[in-house]
């Protein structure tokens, strides 16, 4: 963990995940707060990572999105079990350009973009039947040309305001390095474990 900047190091380990995690390298916890400050966290998927931040996609309907709109500020993390190591993220959120989101969401396979205008994320749904048949009334409204994105579907991004690395270490001495953004670049700390 000799890096001086945080994201060269976070593209580092996200390769070599990529090349031992079986499924889902990307796949992130996010965690956001409702209303009332409670927390809530489920995993998406990474999409994007550079200098400006941390990319998912999903419905701005849903709890995450609800929850985004109202206070945007999040926190992530990635672990990688097979490589014990784990990358904590913490910072606001902004939504991505409709251009980004437009591009992101034509390189979805067909069927997941139907997925996006037939699900309503996050709300309760009387059966599987319903789903299905929302999906079949999208497949057939969409059956000829391109899917268009959704007005409630579009990207997040997370601009880290602090990025920790941890990798397991034998007898719980741990490597821990911290980097907090500062106006002038990043400053690193080493972590007791």
């Amino acid at each position: 963990m000799d890096a001086e900047e945080p994201f060269r190091l976070f593209r580092s380990w996200l390769t070599e995940a990529e090349a031992s995690e079986p499924n889902d390298p990307n796949a992130m916890a996010l965690a956001t707060v409702d209303a009332d400050g409670l927390p809530d966290v489920r995993m998406v998927l990474l999409k994007g990572a550079d200098e400006a931040g941390f990319v998912f996609y999903t419905n701005t309907e849903s709890a995450k999105g609800d929850e985004l709109t109202a206070n945007p500020k999040a926190a992530l993390v990635f672990h990688w079990k097979s490589l014990r190591r784990q990358i904590r993220v913490r910072g606001p959120v902004t939504r991505v350009s409709d251009a980004e989101a437009d591009a992101y969401f034509q390189s979805r396979p067909r069927d997941s973009r139907i997925g996006a205008w037939a699900s309503r994320q996050s709300r309760p749904l009387e059966s599987r039947f319903a789903l299905e048949k929302a999906v079949a009334t999208y497949a057939a409204k969409y059956a000829i040309g391109e899917v268009p994105r959704p007005p409630h579907w579009t990207g997040f991004r997370i601009a880290p305001v602090q990025i920790e690395f941890w990798q397991d270490r034998p007898f719980r001495l741990h490597d821990r390095v911290r980097f907090i953004r500062t106006p002038s670049g990043w400053d690193k700390t080493r972590l007791y474990p």
